[in-house]
Order: C-alpha cells, then structure tokens, then sequence
C-alpha cells in the first residue's frame, strides 16, 4: 500500500508523520486490498478552536474509494477518530460486498470530491474541475459507492441502459435518480 501524508496550511512534523503512518498503515490489516492511503492534515482558521486541526483520509481499493474525516483541537486525537471512523466503514464495505456480490464483482466508480464551499463576494465561479473515470454499475451499486464515499450525490454509467446518471440523497433520507436526455 502507497502512504502519502501532507500537509495544507502547515509543515508536517517528522513524528506526525511517523504516527499518521502508523495509525493508518493498520488499516491495510482490515483491508489487504489497499492500493493508496491519502491522509491530509490541514490547519483551518475557525471560530471553534476545538475544530482547528483537520485530518482527511482517502483509501483505494481495486477503484473503491473510503473516505474519512474528523476534526479536533489535537491532530493525534483526530488521527485516532478517523481511523476509528474508517474502520467501521471498511467492516461494512467488507459485508455489503460479501452478501451482495456473491455472484460477480462490478468495478466501482471513482468519484470527484465536492470543493468546500468558498466565500466570494463577487459572483460564484467554477474554483475547482475535476475529471475522472465513469464505470458501468447499477444503481445499489451506485447508492453503496455514494454511503462509503458519504457524499450527498454520485456521478455513474447506469449499466442497465449504458448512460451517465446522477444519484443523490434526499432530504427525507430517501435517495433521488436523474437519468438525463440529450
């Protein structure tokens, strides 16, 4: 597995390194099939101390994509939580896949991340383009993918009719599907 720690509005010690290594590398135990371990550590401006020091971390497995993030006044204490959080993500990919794909394995899809809100006085515009590769998967698929990933709307190749859909999560917890026409 491929570790890569960085670091957004700080230099990243040598022993915060070492321990988002360490803490993250166990992860690769859970799921052997790990290809890439992403952990970003940032420091934000907030109102909230408590919630200054953010870590982030991407995993890759065979084209699924688990995601974490937690927030503290202390980037070990966040470190521990994401971890935490991760592992009980990668237990209910583990089950999810194991009950409903005895028969065969589609590729999941990786999806684009939404760029954090910005505040802009002048007119929005586009800050952030993303590309990325679509692959065909059916819809409960594509809901599992979304729940691992925990966006609010994913980007698909419906295998059903071969055309790009949108999923996302609705209001009432229900989820929504927009199969657009040319």
């Amino acid at each position: 597995m491929q570790l890569i720690v960085s670091g957004k509005n700080l230099e990243v010690s040598d022993w915060l390194k070492d321990y988002a290594e360490k803490k993250v590398g166990k992860l690769d135990r859970h799921l052997p099939s790990l290809t890439e371990a992403r952990v970003e550590l940032a420091l934000e401006k907030t109102k909230n101390v408590q919630q200054s020091q953010v870590v982030q971390v991407t995993l890759r497995s065979n084209g699924t994509i688990l995601r974490g993030e937690e927030r503290s006044s202390d980037f070990t204490v966040a470190i521990d939580a994401v971890v935490n959080k991760l592992q009980k993500q990668i237990e209910r990919f583990k089950n999810k896949r194991s009950r409903s794909r005895a028969h065969a394995e589609p590729t999941p899809l990786p999806t684009a991340v939404a760029a954090p809100p910005v505040e802009v006085e002048a007119e929005p515009q586009i800050v952030r383009t993303k590309h990325f590769r679509v692959t065909m998967m059916t819809a409960e698929e594509a809901i599992e993918q979304m729940e691992l990933l925990g966006h609010n709307f994913f980007v698909f190749a419906n295998r059903e009719h071969g055309k790009v859909n949108i999923l996302y999560r609705r209001n009432d917890g229900n989820y929504g599907l927009i199969e657009p026409e040319l």
